[in-house]
């Protein structure tokens, strides 16, 4: 796997914010949640393509709702993305759900349970 290039490193963070921005302000899909967030943002070398890895706070149905929504709201947020980042070619988006976080809160949830049993366990 190639190493991102510093422009590459910049671009990413760039596209990064401005989707926070977008969908923070933009959107008004119902089906996107409130606590919607961007975790990580992959463009391409060439500029022409772009994984957005989407964190939602709440259920399997919300988050499955979200990505559908932000999926149909795609061209809206391309075009958005176009105005506000001076780039040669706008890349297309390609949404995915970024489970990193609920699944580092529940191995912690585990962590703390058997540290628990253990202290308990010495206890008795």
């Amino acid at each position: 796997m190639r190493k991102n290039s510093i422009k590459n490193t910049r671009v990413n963070a760039e596209v990064q914010r401005e989707l926070s921005n977008i969908l923070r302000g933009g959107i008004k899909d119902p089906r996107v949640a409130p606590m919607t967030s961007v975790a990580a943002v992959e463009v391409a070398p060439d500029l022409k393509t772009c994984k957005a890895y989407i964190s939602v706070l709440g259920d399997e149905k919300a988050q499955s709702e979200t990505i559908k929504g932000l999926r149909s709201a795609e061209g809206y947020i391309r075009r958005e993305l176009a105005r506000n980042i001076n780039m040669r070619n706008t890349p297309e988006i390609r949404f995915v759900l970024d489970q990193s976080i609920e699944y580092g809160v529940n191995m912690s949830r585990k962590i703390d349970e058997v540290t628990r049993d253990l202290k308990d366990g010495d206890e008795e």
